[in-house]
């Protein structure tokens, strides 16, 4: 599937794979299908076009995404949703700098009390929905309405950023940012 809109693109464009400086992926946390695939993808591109690989924080990214939007005072925690009532989420100010690492962390009425103490923070994402259930009548949590997801735009607009400063990544060795292990279950039993 992936594949298949890189070749719409590039159809429906002028341009060519060729004509690529580097390449850049969302590089995590998210889901592990997905940054799988999505890793996958681009280092097939970064070998088969001999192009560099560029990777962007799937959060940093997110928090790019609506820094204009909000006051200098105010922390912005971009939000993925990890199963039950685990999110992956980081804490960025308005400028873009990260303030808090990226982290799992288990929503409870505990949840973020050091950074809500101190000043307004503005949690989005996909995972906002379970912070706002337990943390939604803390006065200085604010949940906007609309959910924000990483957009190819925000990545290549970082990734630009990451290349002028140097950062590249070696394809060969390059591994996506799970944050988490993977755990398999085995499948219950049916009795019959």
């Amino acid at each position: 599937m992936l594949t298949s809109l890189i070749d719409d693109v590039v159809r429906q464009t002028s341009f060519t794979l060729n004509q690529l400086d580097a390449v850049a992926v969302a590089m995590g946390p998210g889901s592990y299908t997905g940054l799988r695939i999505g890793v996958s993808t681009a280092k097939g591109l970064c070998f088969a076009l001999d192009k560099p690989l560029i990777a962007v924080n799937t959060l940093a990214a997110m928090a790019e995404q609506i820094r204009g939007f909000y006051p200098a005072e105010m922390l912005l925690c971009p939000m993925i949703d990890a199963r039950r009532m685990e999110v992956y989420c980081a804490f960025y100010d308005t400028t873009g700098e990260e303030r808090v690492p990226t982290k799992a962390e288990i929503i409870d009425e505990h949840s973020f009390t050091d950074q809500l103490s101190h000043q307004p923070v503005v949690f989005f994402g996909d995972g906002a929905a379970k912070c706002q259930a337990v943390l939604g009548q803390q006065p200085n949590a604010i949940f906007p309405e609309q959910v924000v997801v990483p957009s190819a735009r925000t990545i290549g607009k970082l990734a630009t950023a990451l290349v002028a400063a140097g950062q590249v990544e070696n394809p060969a060795t390059f591994e996506p940012f799970y944050l988490k292990d993977f755990m398999t279950t085995q499948p219950r039993k049916t009795v019959v």
